[in-house]
């Protein structure tokens, strides 16, 4: 069998007898603690390593955008989030390092008490936090895009088409 060489961003799946495009959905948490944000620097997961991003994850199947942002902020930073504490804030159609994704960003704040911890060592060596309006040089530059979209209230964006 002859492996699929279509780009990810130009796959597509049957439906109903019509081709329609496929991406993959990935969220992303933007806690924020006052004007601060919390970023994570990759290791280990051989994309951006030593880069900063925000606690994020694809959607499994069978899963909904908040359900897949509530696990992975337990996964991730250790923090038990429910559905009321986190709303969505920014869609962006990115496509960066050769993929193309549908990133849901989702605002939330520090609850009170809460620490965020780093739960998967295997894939993060540091927590930062970071003041919104002078992110750190080496956020990695999609992600910077969705978090500056976000600061100036914007509900969509695109990046790098």
């Amino acid at each position: 069998m002859e492996k699929n060489s279509t780009p990810p961003d130009r796959q597509s799946s049957a439906h109903n007898g019509r081709v329609r495009p496929t991406y993959p959905a990935a969220v992303y948490l933007c806690l924020f603690d006052g004007d601060r944000i919390l970023l994570q620097r990759r290791a280990g997961t051989g994309y951006r390593d030593g880069e900063l991003s925000l606690p994020a994850g694809h959607i499994e199947p069978g899963e909904s955008a908040t359900a897949a942002l509530l696990r992975e902020a337990r996964e991730e930073i250790g923090l038990a989030l429910g559905p009321d504490q986190v709303r969505l804030a920014l869609v962006q159609h990115g496509r960066a390092d050769g993929d193309a994704y549908i990133d849901f960003f989702f605002a939330a704040a520090l609850p009170a008490g809460a620490v965020p911890v780093i739960g998967e060592p295997e894939k993060a060596s540091e927590l930062v936090w970071a003041p919104l309006r002078a992110l750190p040089g080496d956020v990695i530059p999609v992600i910077r895009h969705g978090i500056e979209a976000l600061e100036r209230g914007e509900s969509y964006t695109e990046y790098g088409w």
